[in-house]
């Protein structure tokens, strides 16, 4: 599935793209701080993440003009190696004492500009590798969670980037994107496509209700980009969080086609966290196909096989204004 999580910044007219880094720096910490009392939700269960391991998939982009004689004059009396990124980077998750993917890319974007005076601007992302909690026996019988032992999950998976610039009073945070990243959604019934235009090249059946598989990004933005951080629990948003409220939207509404789904997904985002500016979706239509339907007589029963290429995707943005127009 397309995405669009790492935002390359156009250069203005006149001006070269320029930059270079390092990608896919995995690293682990165990025992990270905790994430304690964010806002709770009607949607959600969520009240927090021990942060017992911690693993990211790292990206780091340098920007400045004295990389240019690297790349024109073969002049490397600058250059920061990409090898010393992944190692800097490694480092600094030892250092950091927050609990937000989005509060360890700032903290070590201002490490970095504080080593490499060379550096005029740091992007850094990072997909949190996502871990599953394992049930053990207890001495009286019970299961509870163990806080030794994981499973790497497959799952979806939390994202942040940052984009660090230099300026008069320090490094600033001139952008910032939050997500959840690989969000799979099955419902079996309650979902429909009509209506949609026929024409000679059309084939598909219109369906008042059938299966539907989306696989889903979900990226926002914060009006005050500070408050991706972490550092007010209260107005940081978790991937957990808008995790549910898309689990709870697939579940409670009828939609007419993943558009309307992505729409209803996106205003109960903004009206639950008034601190965000905008929501932004990818989503990858993969529904199966019905072989098999109303089988002994019964209409929900069906059998499915997986859709052929090509398949269909949406790219949507809403903001502020689309919950109030509402």
């Amino acid at each position: 599935m397309t995405t669009n999580k790492h935002r390359e910044p156009e250069p203005e007219e006149g001006e070269r793209l320029m930059n270079y880094g390092k990608e896919k720096i995995g690293i682990y910490r165990t025992y990270a701080s905790p994430l304690e009392n964010v806002r709770t939700i009607p949607e959600s269960s969520f009240d927090g993440r021990d942060n017992t391991l911690l693993g990211l998939d790292v990206r780091v982009r340098l920007e400045g003009d004295k990389f240019f004689k690297n790349f024109k004059e073969a002049d490397n009396t600058d250059l920061v190696a990409t090898d010393t990124m992944k190692n800097f980077v490694q480092y600094q998750l030892g250092e950091y004492d927050g609990a937000t993917v989005e509060g360890f890319l700032d903290f070590t974007g201002r490490e970095f500009l504080d080593q490499y005076p060379q550096i005029e601007a740091i992007q850094l992302s990072a997909d949190q590798i996502p871990f599953d909690e394992l049930d053990v026996p207890t001495d009286d019988g019970d299961f509870e969670p163990s806080d030794l032992v994981f499973r790497v999950s497959q799952n979806e998976s939390g994202f942040g980037e940052v984009y660090l610039t230099r300026g008069d009073d320090g490094p600033q945070i001139e952008e910032q994107n939050s997500g959840i990243t690989d969000l799979q959604l099955v419902k079996v019934k309650g979902s429909s496509f009509t209506d949609y235009v026929q024409d000679e090249h059309t084939t598909l059946p219109e369906r008042e209700d059938r299966t539907l598989y989306v696989s889903m990004d979900i990226f926002w933005n914060y009006e005050d980009p500070e408050d991706c951080l972490g550092e007010e629990p209260q107005r940081y948003v978790a991937p957990e969080q808008v995790r549910d409220i898309a689990h709870v939207m697939f579940d409670e509404i009828y939609s007419q086609s993943i558009q309307d789904l992505i729409y209803q997904v996106g205003l109960r985002v903004l009206e639950r966290f008034p601190q965000l500016e905008s929501v932004n979706f990818e989503a990858n239509n993969q529904t199966w196909i019905a072989v098999r339907e109303e089988i002994d007589g019964d209409e929900d029963v069906r059998v499915l096989r997986e859709p052929a290429r090509p398949t269909g995707y949406q790219q949507f943005s809403m903001d502020r204004d689309d919950l109030e127009e509402q």
